[in-house]
């Protein structure tokens, strides 16, 4: 049985799984430390294979048609969940009406409720006091910390002396955080001791040992904590390599992100995460994004740092197409180029040991 810290979760995705809005499911079913995934619900593709819809490999997560299905199928198979967990990520973290319904049969099942929307369910009477009656509990993760628990940005930073690592992005939902995870697993099959920082709601459900949320916290002190979970990592850890997930992009004109995370997390060098077929900002048609030797002009101009690599994002790729698109993005930018997704990171590491103190 695979250990984990919560356990057993379905992961609730109706009618977003494989797209963009359904993120935060994909984290989960690509890598969780936090739960072990049962199986997901999204109607449209009842009866399949989450791994193999999303990445063409399967995984023996099971997607079901709804809630009531899941509860059934899964307790005859001896793999009943004790956590409904919302892999949902819409624009503007509001949840679905439909949801609600859904979530209240899992409620009824004795399941506990993990959401990382915006939409708080603990603040929700009709759920919170169900959930209450029915003694489960509703964390939402994306609630903001209490101030005196929230820190201030100090300078401590300056004596993190480890490689810090940036994998920031062109856009939003176009892959950073999976990115991020990728390079510190095969950082750590490497022999190197690497620490990734979350800065999502994904990434806690993830299991990250070390993060914030960014979207939840006080503008004041977004600095402060990305700082902190840095310190705290380099102090407790001692580690090789800190690998910090970026949120947004910096050119994003809903979730313009990224400037923070220069500015406090003080990285040596950044990675950038691009979608080659990608023209418009996520979400936001109209507004083209920018050209990736203007945002890799940008980055650097902000932060004195050097983006030393580029990471490729295959959506809309055939594949036999990924290797001549990485090769098209080296000569534009004249910078190394990899799908890590597809193809492992291990020769992004081989470039990264020559920048490890």
């Amino acid at each position: 049985m695979k250990k984990t810290i919560d356990g057993k979760a379905l992961i609730y995705c109706e009618g977003a799984f494989n797209t963009p809005n359904g993120k935060t499911a994909h984290g989960l079913v690509r890598f969780t430390e936090r739960y072990e995934v049962v199986g997901i619900v999204d109607s449209k593709f009842e009866g399949q294979d989450a791994g193999e819809i999303l990445d063409g490999k399967k995984l023996g997560i099971p997607i079901f048609k709804s809630v009531i299905s899941a509860a059934k199928k899964l307790m005859t198979a001896g793999n009943y969940p004790k956590y409904l967990v919302i892999g949902l990520a819409p624009d503007g973290g509001r949840l679905p009406d439909k949801a609600r319904t859904d979530i209240k049969e899992a409620i009824d099942l004795g399941w506990n409720i993990d959401s990382g929307l915006h939409d708080f369910l603990s603040d929700d009477r009709s759920l919170s006091g169900f959930a209450d009656d029915c003694g489960v509990k509703i964390r939402d993760i994306r609630k903001t910390p209490p101030r005196n628990k929230l820190h201030f940005f100090s300078g401590e930073i300056e004596k993190v002396d480890c490689l810090k690592l940036a994998i920031l992005g062109t856009d939003s939902a176009i892959g950073k955080r999976t990115t991020a995870w990728l390079l510190v697993h095969a950082l750590r099959k490497a022999g190197k001791k690497a620490e990734m920082i979350g800065t999502g709601q994904t990434a806690w459900m993830q299991g990250a040992k070390y993060g914030m949320i960014m979207d939840s916290c006080i503008n004041d002190f977004v600095s402060g904590e990305i700082e902190h979970a840095i310190v705290k990592a380099y102090n407790n850890e001692n580690p090789d390599v800190i690998v910090i997930e970026g949120q947004g992009s910096l050119m994003n004109p809903a979730y313009p992100g990224g400037f923070e995370i220069l500015a406090a997390g003080r990285p040596d060098y950044v990675i950038l995460q691009h979608a080659p077929t990608r023209k418009e900002y996520d979400g936001f048609p109209g507004y083209k994004i920018h050209p990736l030797k203007k945002q890799i002009n940008t980055i650097q101009t902000i932060s004195g740092k050097k983006v030393i690599a580029i990471t490729v994002n295959h959506e809309g790729l055939a594949a036999d197409k990924v290797i001549a698109a990485c090769q098209d993005i080296s000569i534009e930018t004249g910078l190394p180029a990899f799908d890590v997704l597809k193809y492992g990171a291990e020769p992004l590491v081989k470039l990264l040991k020559d920048y490890i103190k």
